[in-house]
């Protein structure tokens, strides 16, 4: 398969955790006899400094030729300045926005190897398999703001047709699993919820019927979250409470660090990039865990080239190397973390192992 991958490293971690991602990549086409064409533009506080805006048109463009999106992390504290006009995180939302990317997919399974990383108790986390959809080009992060002297608001908006989309996502993908649905709001507070839950109960109804659905508000889905994992297949949500239950949903992997995600559309083109932002305080020291971007490319293989083989194969060695005591700073006891090309050079090796005995079988 020919396939261009852009590559935007982003701001802190990111071009540390990308490159090691890239490597992976390049070891999988050299594999399978596939060519990747890897492209490199900025987004973020990079792009700021370079050119002044967050998302610049060249990258705009890259994305839309690209077959697939690998993205490290945007922001950090020298752009941070609430009262900035631009900031990094707006090239994010953008480019989001522009692709039609609208379903954000954050698997979370915790490794047997990493359960003691996790603050929750292990007997809560064995058996955990969850998928989280987050709608992601709707609801408060992208409705009319205003602010003055001594006001601000931020509007929330959805429509029915942008949760129709996201809700058949999650329903696609419950049927490929064990078939439940949840879906999380507030109902009881907000119109925009009562809209999504009653359009979410009439996709069900109407399209999936073969689906189990339940409904949660999202104050009680962060206290089950937590205390119950087990019993939560796919959960469906809008743009803000996935935002923040997904990072709430990290706790139970043991680190933001073993994470990744999928941001897609209709169309195959997709952006894949681990959920943790830009750890600028570890930038540089090559400690960053680079196990969420190596798994993201895992979904990019997934997702958007169709190469299920080769996924498996990345996710294989991912979870092989944490079975070798492959941990990070992150992971490990303190002082006891390998470093960033450590982990990666472990996931090499396990993916050359796999690959190998894979192809004997074949």
């Amino acid at each position: 398969m020919n396939a261009n991958i852009l590559v935007l490293p982003g701001d802190g971690i990111g071009p540390e955790v990308t490159a090691a991602a890239v490597s992976v990549l390049r070891a999988i086409a050299k594999r399978y006899g596939h060519d990747f064409h890897f492209e490199e533009k900025l987004i973020g506080g990079a792009a700021i400094d370079a050119t002044g805006e967050p998302l610049p048109q060249a990258t705009l463009d890259a994305a839309r030729r690209a077959d697939a999106v690998l993205l490290g992390a945007v922001g950090g504290p020298k752009w941070s300045d609430p009262k900035a006009k631009v900031r990094p995180e707006q090239g994010l939302l953008a480019i989001r926005k522009a692709l039609g990317l609208y379903a954000n997919l954050r698997p979370v399974t915790p490794h047997p190897a990493t359960l003691g990383a996790s603050p929750i108790k292990p007997h809560l986390l064995n058996g955990v398999d969850l998928m989280v959809v987050r709608e992601l080009t709707g609801g408060i992060y992208f409705g009319d703001k205003t602010r003055d002297a001594d006001t601000a608001s931020d509007l929330c908006r959805y429509s029915a047709a942008e949760i129709e989309r996201v809700v058949r996502r999650a329903c696609t993908l419950a049927r490929a699993r064990r078939g439940k649905v949840t879906s999380v709001d507030k109902a009881n507070v907000l119109e925009t919820s009562r809209l999504w839950r009653e359009t979410t109960e009439r996709v069900v109804r109407e399209e999936f019927p073969d689906i189990e659905l339940e409904h949660q508000l999202v104050d009680s889905m962060a206290m089950h979250l937590l205390a119950k994992p087990r019993e939560y297949d796919v959960i469906v949500t809008e743009n803000m409470f996935g935002d923040i239950l997904t990072d709430e949903a990290s706790m139970l992997a043991g680190s933001l660090g073993l994470l990744p995600s999928a941001s897609l559309g209709d169309d195959r083109v997709g952006i894949y990039e681990p959920i943790h932002g830009s750890a600028p305080d570890i930038a540089g020291k090559g400690i960053a865990n680079p196990f969420a971007t190596i798994l993201s490319a895992a979904m990019l293989l997934r997702h958007s080239l169709g190469l299920e083989r080769e996924a498996t194969c990345i996710e294989q060695a991912v979870g092989k190397a944490l079975d070798a005591g492959v941990l990070t700073a992150d992971l490990a006891p303190a002082g006891r973390g390998v470093r960033t090309a450590d982990a990666t050079r472990a996931v090499l090796e396990q993916l050359e192992a796999d690959c190998y005995v894979a192809e004997l079988r074949d």
